[in-house]
């Protein structure tokens, strides 16, 4: 028992020394360094119904759109978490069934009618708002004791730094060293009893980047 709490306490301290130590993005960005335009819309729920008798499964998504204007193609290799206030990360694209992306671009075609999936959106994007990107990300259904969650969007930016692992070390003893990458996060707050999933609203916290 005590092994385990010890184990908790270490990861706990691990997080919270790299969330302190991490630098925030560049205020001005360095020769070389690019972010593509961003615009979203608040995340929103779907159901997918599965046969007759199936039990409805719940999805969270949202819908990112992206504008290169840098003045270079760039590439796109995004990574997308959702983080709940009670720490459980799920990885976007994660048992999300393709149906389930059908179904967003069938709701949103009048807005959206060339609307990608995150899995299908390729890994790059072209230069000039003619070649913007729409696109869905989705996240199955979280933990229900959550009263609010983080969306975490990394691939927008070629920003990176690198910082000194807390813990682990090299065979030279030195601390291994940590990339970190430019990421936008999104803050929300869950109004209502998050048991009652289609009830639940959403309060926006805000965005900001962070380095992850």
């Amino acid at each position: 028992m005590k092994s385990l709490i010890f184990g908790a306490l270490t990861i706990c301290a691990i997080a919270t020394y790299v969330s302190f130590s991490a630098p925030a993005p560049a205020v001005v960005q360095n020769p070389g360094d690019w972010t593509v335009n961003v615009t979203f819309e608040h995340p929103q729920q779907i159901v997918l119904k599965s046969g007759i008798f199936g039990t409805p499964k719940r999805f969270w998504y949202v819908i990112v759109t992206l504008i290169n204007n840098t003045n270079q193609d760039v590439d796109f290799f995004p990574k997308c978490d959702l983080m709940t206030d009670t720490f459980q990360i799920t990885p976007a694209g994660g048992n999300v069934p393709p149906a389930v992306f059908e179904m967003i671009k069938k709701r949103h075609q009048s807005r959206y009618p060339f609307l990608e999936s995150l899995q299908t959106a390729g890994n790059r994007i072209l230069q000039g708002e003619d070649n913007a990107k729409d696109i869905a990300i989705i996240w199955p259904y979280f933990d229900v004791r959550a009263t609010g969650f983080q969306i975490f969007i990394t691939g927008l930016s070629n920003e990176t730094v690198a910082v000194e692992h807390p813990v682990q070390t090299d065979e030279n003893s030195m601390p291994v060293q940590v990339y970190l990458r430019k990421t936008l996060a999104l803050s929300y707050n869950l109004k209502g009893d998050t048991r009652l999933r289609s009830d639940v609203g959403l309060e926006y916290k805000g965005k900001r980047w962070v380095m992850r």
